[in-house]
């Protein structure tokens, strides 16, 4: 069984617990976890009884030891953001971070990057590649960009886990709805809002399972909370 669980923000001592308990197969981490210790060593008790994967959030770029500890650790492999990765028998693919202005925010006039075609104009710019490059390297690290975006609704799975919700949420995104359909997934789960409204009744409408784990919870696949 797979667990999905909500933003930590830097606690993990309920997480710990939990795995010790339960003894789930893996456990997916959907952003801002916070990390003020290399994840490694955080989780290192429950290291051998389950797997560890995670996307990040906004919130694990507002420090730069934030982002060194999610990402530049034994675990870094692990980091589902942009790619589609067996877990427990299935197909989850990972996005990670949010819509932010400065690169791509969908329906805003003042983005930088509004669709498809428009970042493939900008990449064919040489100079301008060059910045976004720059850019992803150095700043906005938790930015949705479009080629991550567009690389994964060219593959293929069956649970897409992403920070930002779906457009059921008050404050979620279309295109995170357009994703989740290029792929083919059955089940979105998002962090990120620190709620866990009741989607059910949006379900035939999206064509898609689309749940949301609040602040520090913890869900299995059937939707179900654990403590």
């Amino acid at each position: 069984m797979i667990w999905f669980l909500g933003d930590v923000h830097g606690r993990f001592d309920h997480v710990i617990r939990l795995v010790k308990l339960h003894r789930p197969v893996a456990v997916i981490f959907l952003g801002d976890l916070e990390c003020s210790l290399p994840l490694d060593m955080i989780l290192r008790p429950i290291l051998e009884l389950t797997e560890v994967w995670y996307i990040h959030g906004n919130h694990d770029s507002d420090q730069p030891g934030f982002w060194h500890n999610l990402h530049g650790n034994s675990l870094s492999e692990r980091g589902l953001h942009g790619r589609v990765v067996e877990i427990a028998g299935y197909r989850v693919a990972g996005l990670g971070g949010t819509f932010e202005s400065q690169i791509w925010l969908p329906g805003s006039p003042d983005t930088g990057i509004q669709n498809h075609q428009a970042f493939l104009e900008h990449l064919a710019l040489k100079p301008q590649l060059a910045d976004v490059i720059a850019t992803k390297k150095q700043h906005a690290l938790s930015a949705i960009y479009p080629d991550d975006y567009f690389s994964l609704a060219m593959e293929t799975a069956d649970i897409l886990v992403c920070h930002e919700a779906p457009s059921c949420h008050p404050y979620g995104y279309p295109q995170i709805d357009e994703l989740a359909l290029a792929m083919g997934v059955r089940m979105v789960v998002h962090g990120h809002h620190h709620d866990c409204p009741d989607y059910n009744s949006e379900w035939p409408k999206l064509g898609f399972e689309a749940y949301g784990v609040a602040f520090r919870s913890v869900m299995a696949m059937n939707g179900n909370g654990i403590s």
